[in-house]
């Protein structure tokens, strides 16, 4: 087993620069499913797309999304904030793209809205979680909030990112069963 000590590197690594581009490239080898994180900015419905999202505990149902510390999002939302979290399916990569610098041309995506918080139409799972504690993390400030609503879309396949790329599934993977299905969105 290796060990690290503090006066040493861990990992194969050892003496060599551990750069951004490198870190990014490995990165890259860890699947993960695409989220756009949804907020009201002057009012308005705004939205980034996110892969870095996870669960932090069942109980109390907490959430945790690292964004970027330029990103605007730091102005509108802090602790008490409800965002929304929009899991997107394999026909939604337009979406993604949109709320990742890249807007559609024509009509603004379709929202709807769970209180005051909006959430992208036609997502596979919408989550509404207010905003508990702010860490502050590198170049990144992570959000940990509880989640007060969960609603699930029709159920189709996941969008995935691997490699710097959008995927799907190659085959078709059952639904998943909810026992509250009849109040989706």
């Amino acid at each position: 087993m290796d060990t690290c000590q503090l006066s040493q590197p861990c990992g194969a690594a050892r003496g060599a620069a551990l750069d951004a581009r490198l870190l990014r490239a490995t990165m890259g080898h860890f699947a993960t499913g695409v989220t756009v994180i949804t907020y009201t900015a002057d009012g308005l419905p705004a939205g980034m797309t996110a892969n870095a999202f996870m669960s932090v505990s069942l109980e109390p149902p907490l959430v945790l999304v690292s964004v970027r510390a330029a990103s605007r999002f730091h102005q509108h939302v802090r602790e008490g904030v409800c965002y929304g979290v929009n899991f997107l399916a394999e026909d939604q990569r337009h979406l993604s793209g949109h709320f990742g610098g890249r807007p559609l041309d024509g009509a603004a995506p379709p929202f709807i809205h769970r209180g005051e918080t909006p959430l992208l139409e036609g997502s596979l799972v919408h989550l509404v979680a207010r905003t508990v504690d702010v860490h502050p993390a590198g170049d990144h400030l992570l959000y940990i909030a509880q989640v007060e609503d969960i609603r699930f879309g029709s159920p189709r396949g996941p969008l995935l990112f691997y490699g710097g790329r959008y995927h799907h599934m190659p085959t078709r993977l059952p639904a998943i069963a909810h026992p509250d299905a009849a109040d989706c969105c």
